[in-house]
């Protein structure tokens, strides 16, 4: 048999065998009718700064929203229309980015029109809403230049497992090879990861932005998993663990792989640590405990426990020591936030023994819309020429 024929009775064979099995006949599938686009927005802000939240749920028997932009637990309830869609406008909202989400029937959900997601560490429950002001916020993206973020990995060996930690480098680090720079490491709280300071803190935009102003000298910013204990593990025992392991992490395997990898200049005048909540407790702690490394120290919306004056009596029975070795202390807390008093009483022992420091109180609560501020206020104060 000729080629073209055997190509004849191949394609013959091909067609019999797709338009037949063991029972006869077997029609091809009917085409999939065309769907339409679902064009639903949600959330949208408004030119009045009122946001309007959407969602498609036509059999949901409730559906409400919660923002953290709200007093307490409230919640706003959404309506829905012959469409099935829920909606609630809210506002207007002060300019910010803030974190929400939505319950549907009361299992809460991202809002599944918005691809902007805020990690944790227990849950990704929470949605992200950007609100622009005029003038831009001090986390807004603005043109100006902008510094790089790395991802590193590393082999805790304190730890025995494999973490990583989020860099910050400024803007022309990579063209000065002969500059060497000062480093803040920053930490998070206990509900949130290593990357939480970058994605929804804004830390490298607010750090750009303070740059480009000439508010803040160039600097490196370090931000590791401050989870050293099993972060599902709530209890008490293994919680209390977790400071003094991660301070051991920090010290002796995340420091080490800094220092090996950046270009770092030397000194606790050139080094300061600072974080929110859990990771204000954590700074302080570490800070504290090691003059020696960190000049200067920041705590948001953290406070201190009732043995502080115990756990530090040398140092605060040495003021003018302490004071030396410090050339920033800075404390700030809103007025609304849970962890309040413990602020207040880490200010009030240091004042009665004259540790030199900074108390901001300011309004706000317990969230990113108030530790945002605070970084954007004591980046500027870091690493000030004639000071330790």
């Amino acid at each position: 048999m000729s080629e073209g024929g055997l190509m004849k009775l191949a394609t013959v064979a091909l067609t019999v065998g797709l338009a037949s099995g063991a029972g006869g006949f077997v029609q091809a599938p009917p085409a999939r009718p065309a769907q339409e686009v679902d064009t639903l927005v949600s959330p949208e802000v408004h030119a009045d700064r009122r946001v309007t939240f959407r969602l498609r749920a036509p059999k949901a028997a409730e559906v409400t929203l919660r923002g953290d932009w709200m007093p307490g637990q409230a919640r706003e309830k959404l309506v829905k229309d012959e469409q099935g869609v829920w909606s609630v406008t809210v506002g207007p909202l002060q300019p910010d980015t803030y974190s929400y989400s939505l319950s549907l029937d009361g299992v809460a959900i991202l809002d599944p029109r918005n691809p902007r997601v805020k990690l944790g560490v227990r849950s990704s429950t929470t949605s992200v809403l950007e609100v622009p002001g005029a003038p831009p916020l001090p986390h807004e993206v603005r043109d100006v230049p902008h510094g790089a973020v790395q991802v590193n990995w590393y082999k805790s060996s304190t730890l025995g497992a494999v973490r990583r930690f989020y860099v910050y480098t400024p803007p022309g680090y990579e063209k000065k090879k002969s500059a060497r720079y000062p480093v803040l490491y920053l930490l998070h709280g206990a509900g949130d990861t290593e990357g939480e300071w970058t994605w929804f803190g804004c830390a490298n935009l607010i750090l750009d932005n303070l740059l480009a102003e000439g508010k803040a000298k160039p600097m490196l910013v370090v931000m590791p998993l401050g989870h050293a204990a099993p972060a599902g593990d709530m209890r008490p025992a293994v919680r209390g663990q977790n400071t003094k392991l991660f301070e051991d992490d920090l010290l002796k395997d995340v420091m080490p792989a800094v220092a090996s990898k950046y270009r770092l200049a030397a000194g606790p005048k050139n080094r300061a640590i600072a974080g929110l909540s859990m990771g204000g407790a954590q700074a302080l702690s570490v800070g504290l405990g090691h003059l020696d490394l960190f000049g200067a120290i920041g705590v948001f919306s953290a406070g201190s426990g009732d043995d502080f004056e115990t756990r530090y009596q040398a140092l605060l029975a040495a003021p003018e020591a302490s004071n030396r070795k410090l050339s920033l202390f800075w404390i700030g807390c809103g007025d609304q936030d849970f962890l309040l008093q413990g602020a207040k009483r880490l200010d009030e022992s240091l004042t009665k023994h004259n540790i030199k420091h900074v108390f901001r109180l300011t309004e706000g609560a317990h969230t990113w819309l108030v530790w945002r501020r605070y970084l954007a206020e004591f980046v500027p104060l870091l690493f000030q020429s004639g000071k330790r």
